[in-house]
């Protein structure tokens, strides 16, 4: 073509330079260059450039993708999770005050990252295990007289068997009457001992309640109400009992803090 001049006789940065041109219009699926191509040869010869160039194109924006969306995987999955609980909140029509109470939930239990954490912690050793559990409950125990003069022994076997829970303004939770099956330790937060005789006692971080049924196989003595944002370890009744078989010193420990507490509620 008397177009495009011919290369042979330039200087070898112009060569290079419509070399270049020429991979990268393949490469970028953008045509086929400067140069339309010439005879039978030229055309297989481009159409096989092209191949090659789109696909390299197509694993470079699928490697590069993966690389974004694995750089903060935990924020998607909430994002993906949360997307669900939209479209489930809108198929049931849940009214707009209980849809933001859900959200606000959402954003205290799960603080945009959501992980797996029972299957995290039951892939690693036993040793690991407990020694992350002792660093994330480290607060609880420190601002828990019960905890921070116990055996570690029991502090460890205590912590291991705790369930993280999260609790918004006004939710009940205990009931009075109701039959108990959890027992709460107060990480962060202010809760409120409702009593028949309308008798507020407040509790906050340190603290811990609803032994008193774990103890009496009993029902509920009073309700417990949370006052702000509460974040507390709950523990089941079975596991409650499983740990105080091997520590009975405890179990008088407990017992004595629920003896002074039914004196007060005035049973």
């Amino acid at each position: 073509s008397t177009a495009v001049p011919r290369l042979q006789n330039d200087s070898w940065g112009k060569q290079y330079s419509h070399a270049l041109f020429k991979a990268m219009s393949h490469m970028l699926c953008i045509g086929y260059g400067q140069q339309a191509p010439e005879g039978m040869t030229d055309v297989w010869l481009t159409m096989l450039s092209m191949i090659v160039g789109a696909t390299c194109y197509a694993m470079f924006i699928g490697h590069a993708t993966a690389l974004i969306q694995s750089l903060d995987s935990s924020r998607r999955q909430y994002q993906e999770k949360y997307k669900q609980v939209e479209q489930y909140m809108s198929f049931h029509k849940l009214p707009g005050d209980t849809r933001q109470r859900i959200h606000e939930y959402y954003e205290h239990r799960y603080q945009g990252k959501m992980f797996d954490e029972e299957n995290i912690l039951g892939e690693l050793s036993e040793p690991l295990k407990e020694e992350i559990i002792n660093f994330n409950c480290r607060n609880l125990v420190a601002n828990m007289p019960l905890f921070a003069n116990a055996d570690p022994n029991f502090v460890t076997a205590m912590l291991t068997k705790l369930r993280f829970e999260v609790f918004q303004p006004g939710d009940f939770i205990i009931r009075e009457g109701t039959v108990g099956k959890k027992m709460y330790f107060i990480q962060h937060g202010v809760v409120s001992i409702l009593t028949k005789g309308n008798k507020e006692t407040k509790l906050s971080d340190g603290s811990y309640f609803g032994e008193i049924c774990l103890l009496t196989r009993g029902r509920r003595t009073a309700s417990v109400r949370a006052d702000t944002y509460c974040r507390l370890y709950s523990l089941s009744v079975d596991n409650f009992n499983e740990v105080l078989e091997e520590y009975p010193m405890m179990r008088r420990a407990f017992e004595t803090v629920a003896m002074d507490r039914l004196d007060r509620i005035g049973e």
